[in-house]
């Protein structure tokens, strides 16, 4: 034990005795490092142990590595980040710890020693040209696995799509490396994916993200600047303008008094009006509401994407969509989407959100037929049609704006129906 505490006490002289990421801009030094192995909180394991993970900080970046552990969080230390004495496997845990540690020490002083500049990034890939090979499928591999230790959910979700995609596309073998990807690949790419009926935004979010990852790969080492083929291949080609998705208010009346007998169904368009009754609350926000987000008969929330708090009467149509489900709310929930003993980790909330949403949506395709309403409706749609629906009304689009919970007014004008030649027609009139 001795040795072991001498070793880490000349670590910690030499890479810093804690680690605090600097702010960003110019660093104090450019070469400051530090290191040091920690439980990991945000992230449970089903055994109910966290992992431990080895984080890096450079330059104001934190980068994380699984040792392959996990601990039982009373057996650590959090205030000195090491194992306690009562810890049933301390020796095994501190010897994995102080390998890695003397891993990365040796190889922050070859870096100085040679005078060279790294990244956190880049001192986690190890040394050589072995390191610098790396396989389009092993890059998105080791992004995807980062996302999912740090709990990046949407991005995760985009990155796991490209990845899906791209080796669907290339039928499965991922093992070429970035510097293939030129622009005939890029184009041959383009061609498939109009061959298979996906649209411009759904094509330009497939190459913007692919576009990621191959300047995280330049970043990392793993391809040359001069090799980057989106100079030549412009992703601003595609068509990305929004449809406009809302209907009418004679098509809001047919959905809410369709006759249903299927109680998914039921839900669905419950889930639906409340969206459309409640400022157009997205759905994520609508599977996070508890009880003490009413208050004084008004929902009170923080907008998921955004951050922006929202307060909205609470209108009497909303009110009795949420008694239909007061019996459910044994969790706090205020819908039976998330259960709080199953469902805690960030990730875990936005899986089960993102797996309900895809079930209500289908059954509002249904619901739709049953309405006669010519038009494929889903939660968005209630989302837009709120805004339109106002804004023909003659709602300030600002007020429309902060109900949505948008940063800017651009934003909302998307949201927003275009007027309709009657509109126009009158409007016309005032000109004479």
């Amino acid at each position: 034990m001795f040795c072991f505490s001498l070793f880490l006490v000349f670590f910690w002289i030499l890479v810093g005795s804690t680690c605090k990421c600097k702010p960003r801009g110019k660093p104090e030094n450019s070469m400051n490092t530090t290191v040091n192995v920690l439980c990991y909180k945000s992230k449970v394991l089903s055994n109910g142990e966290h992992p431990l993970m080895l984080r890096i900080c450079k330059d104001g970046k934190r980068k994380y590595q699984s040792l392959n552990l996990s601990i039982n969080p009373k057996y650590w230390d959090f205030d000195k980040e090491r194992p306690k004495r009562n810890c049933p496997n301390k020796e095994l845990v501190e010897t994995v710890i102080s390998t890695h540690l003397e891993q990365f020490r040796k190889h922050i002083i070859e870096l100085k020693a040679e005078g060279k500049d790294y990244s956190a990034q880049f001192l986690l890939k190890g040394q050589g040209e072995k390191a610098r090979s790396k396989t389009v499928g092993d890059f998105y591999k080791e992004l995807l696995d980062d996302m999912d230790q740090s709990d990046k959910y949407g991005n995760w979700r985009f990155y796991k799509s490209s990845y899906n995609s791209v080796q669907t596309f290339t039928n499965g073998k991922m093992d070429f490396l970035f510097s293939e990807i030129d622009i005939l690949w890029l184009n041959n790419y383009e061609q498939w994916l109009k061959k298979r009926g996906n649209k411009g935004t759904t094509i330009s979010v497939q190459f913007r993200t692919l576009r990621a990852a191959y300047n995280k790969a330049i970043e990392s080492g793993y391809v040359k600047k001069k090799d980057y083929p989106f100079n030549e291949f412009k992703i601003c080609k595609f068509d990305t303008s929004t449809k406009k998705r809302a209907i009418s208010k004679e098509d809001i009346t047919k959905i809410r008094s369709v006759n249903l007998s299927d109680l998914k169904q039921v839900f669905a368009r419950d889930i639906f009006m409340f969206t459309y009754w409640c400022g157009g609350i997205n759905f994520v926000d609508i599977a996070n509401l508890k009880a003490n987000n009413i208050i004084e008969g008004r929902v009170s929330y923080v907008r998921h994407k955004t951050h922006n708090l929202i307060t909205l009467q609470l209108l009497p149509e909303a009110k009795l969509i949420l008694e239909r489900y007061s019996q459910d709310r044994a969790n706090n929930y205020l819908f039976p989407i998330l259960d709080m003993s199953i469902h805690k980790t960030t990730k875990q909330k936005q899986m089960r959100a993102h797996s309900i949403l895809y079930q209500i949506d289908k059954r509002l395709k249904d619901i739709a037929e049953l309405a006669k309403v010519n038009t494929l409706i889903t939660t968005y749609v209630a989302r837009h049609s709120f805004a339109t629906v106002l804004k023909k009304s003659g709602v300030n689009v600002s007020l429309i704006s902060e109900a949505l919970g948008h940063s800017d007014l651009t934003t909302t004008q998307i949201y927003l129906d275009s007027f309709d030649n009657k509109q126009m027609d009158e409007a016309l009139k005032n000109l004479l």
